[in-house]
């Protein structure tokens, strides 16, 4: 019976894909993420989301279970892709500063080019159910201990000085990140890989023995 009201699901979701060819789950993520953007999450209903992106009721319950679930999919999608990439600086063959600036750099940079996702994530996720904020929270806490593991690598081999505990480095640097959001433009002076080499250069500096 299960599988059958899957099948019954994806066939109403392929019924009014509109023929755009993309895919039901990115469609309904790309236009919750405008919602939420345009009139905050707590003003959208799921009503307004599936009318916008063309799909049934039951095809958003299907792949996301709830609003809830769009909104945690937004940050964590790009949560995903930092941690994946922060994992590959953290791992190459490269003196430890330069693992860390790259990393620094680089969680700037892909902030930046989905500011809309970090901003929306931040200003609601108060709204998360418990378990959900939870699952965020731990998430997060692995990407930050995974840099933090770069800064004391480096305060190991006397290449940072340790004279500032690793957690408070992170933080330092993260809050810079978190902040992107009240103030970066698109339209400004600076671009993203601008903003990003002078924030990394700053945390190198303030490491500097």
């Amino acid at each position: 019976m299960h599988e059958m009201h899957e099948g019954q699901v994806r066939a109403m979701a392929g019924t009014k894909d509109g023929g755009s060819g993309k895919p039901v789950a990115q469609r309904l993520l790309a236009t919750a993420t405008r919602l939420f953007a345009e009139r905050g999450y707590d003003r959208t209903s799921v009503q307004e989301i599936v009318e916008a992106a063309g799909v049934t009721k039951g095809a958003l319950y299907h792949y996301f279970g709830s609003k809830d679930d769009l909104l945690h999919e937004v940050y964590g999608r790009v949560l995903r892709l930092q941690q994946e990439r922060l994992d590959r600086f953290a791992c190459a063959d490269a003196p430890v500063e330069q693992r860390l600036r790259d990393a620094a750099a680089d969680v700037v940079v892909t902030t930046i080019e989905n500011l809309d996702d970090t901003k929306i994530f931040f200003r609601s996720m108060h709204h998360l159910a418990p378990e959900k904020d939870k699952q965020v929270r731990a998430e997060r806490r692995r990407y930050h201990e995974r840099f933090r593991a770069l800064v004391e690598e480096g305060q190991r081999a006397g290449v940072f000085s340790s004279a500032t505990p690793a957690d408070l480095v992170v933080d330092y640097h993260f809050g810079s990140v978190h902040h992107l959001g009240t103030w970066y433009r698109e339209d400004g002076p600076l671009a993203p890989q601008q903003v990003a080499d002078h924030l990394a250069d700053l945390l190198l500096r303030a490491l500097r023995p």
